[in-house]
């Protein structure tokens, strides 16, 4: 039986990376579901502290510091577990970016951290290189940290998000410190002010993605996103009237072209979903791009406060009456003005929309 399983995998030995991945991609995509419940934080907080180990055994298992002790016959399988943790982490966070509806907006951080599970998986011999261990080890701090304590704390601002920033950063220096010096190896290996170099260059260009709005304001998120012709409340059920997209595009639900008439109204249907216990007051800022001077123009900016906890997202709805021809878009924003999601829509001349292509939907 033992033969016939090594046999097996030597012979499928180079497509077992791929199958692992999206085997493990699967699985966190159904079992982390929420960012606030016990499991999903239980399992990245795991991550973490056993990539610590991991790491901790592999740098300093060069001055044969684990000789004769219980940890020597796992010191061979060290470098195996840091990718394990890393490309874990990563996959995580990669599906909580995901169920974002802004995916425009975190496009590029997104990819970055595709790329960084995908070499993870691809390039096994670079990561026993020290640079990118702690580089890594960092980047992948700094994103657990941004998630997990708005969640505790129940508030989010630019505030949480540095003082996310400074205890990730905290955190990892003096993680750094201890290899650097408890391992000569390690020390002979880099140059300590290079390695640190690294590290504040990566939180600069964190802080810079969020500032630009590349990193969506975690641990919210944007579930729905619909331009509606009508939005109607009957108890706990929304009932959306719209016309849905018909496209190859299956991450947009309505159509993007909206038939008007003067008078009528148009409405704006969101679900965000936010963790229990947290509240935030968000926005839907209506804009209109101006053709005589090619820039867009604030119309309204109409507030409404979610409360965290429902698993489907906290469920709103604005509208407008009275609108231009041409090209809209609401932003969906929080009090500080960072962006969770972007509905575009085209105001077109028609006496009305074809009443059989509109659907009726519930949101319960």
């Amino acid at each position: 039986m033992f033969a016939h399983l090594k046999a097996l995998y030597y012979r499928y030995k180079k497509i077992l990376p791929a199958f692992y991945f999206v085997i493990g991609f699967i699985w966190d995509s159904l079992t982390l579901q929420r960012i606030d419940h016990f499991y999903s934080n239980f399992v990245l907080s795991s991550y973490i502290i056993w990539l610590m180990v991991s790491l901790y055994i592999f740098n300093l298992s060069a001055d044969g510091r684990w000789k004769n002790t219980f940890v020597e016959k796992f010191e061979p399988y060290a470098l195996f577990a840091v990718q394990f943790f890393f490309g874990s982490s990563v996959s995580a966070y990669i599906i909580f970016f995901f169920r974002s509806v802004s995916i425009s907006k975190t496009m590029v951080f997104l990819i970055l951290l595709v790329f960084l599970y995908i070499a993870n998986e691809l390039f096994k011999h670079r990561i026993s290189n020290k640079y990118l261990q702690f580089g890594a080890f960092f980047f992948i701090t700094f994103i657990y940290f941004e998630f997990t304590i708005p969640v505790f704390t129940g508030t989010m601002s630019t505030f949480i998000f540095i003082v996310a920033g400074c205890v990730a950063l905290g955190l990892t220096l003096f993680f750094v410190n201890v290899i650097y010096w408890k391992s000569p190896s390690t020390r002979r290996e880099i140059s300590l002010s290079k390695l640190l170099a690294v590290i504040i260059c990566l939180y600069v260009f964190i802080n810079t993605c969020y500032y630009f709005n590349i990193i969506p304001p975690v641990p919210l998120a944007l579930k729905t996103g619909i331009v509606a012709y009508n939005v109607q409340k009957k108890q706990n059920t929304y009932i959306v009237t719209y016309d849905p997209d018909r496209t190859y595009k299956f991450w947009r639900k309505y159509n993007p072209t909206v038939a008007y008439s003067p008078g009528d109204t148009i409405f704006a249907y969101t679900s965000i979903f936010a963790p229990t216990d947290l509240e935030e007051s968000v926005a839907n800022r209506w804009e209109w791009y101006n053709p005589r001077t090619h820039r867009w123009k604030t119309s309204d900016t109409i507030k409404y406060k979610v409360t965290g906890g429902r698993g489907r997202g906290y469920r709103g709805y604005t509208y407008k009456t009275n609108l231009h021809y041409g090209h809209w878009k609401i932003d969906v924003i929080t009090d500080e003005g960072l962006i969770l999601g972007t509905l575009k829509f085209t105001l077109k001349r028609k006496a009305s929309a074809h009443e059989n292509q509109l659907i009726h939907k519930k949101f319960r």
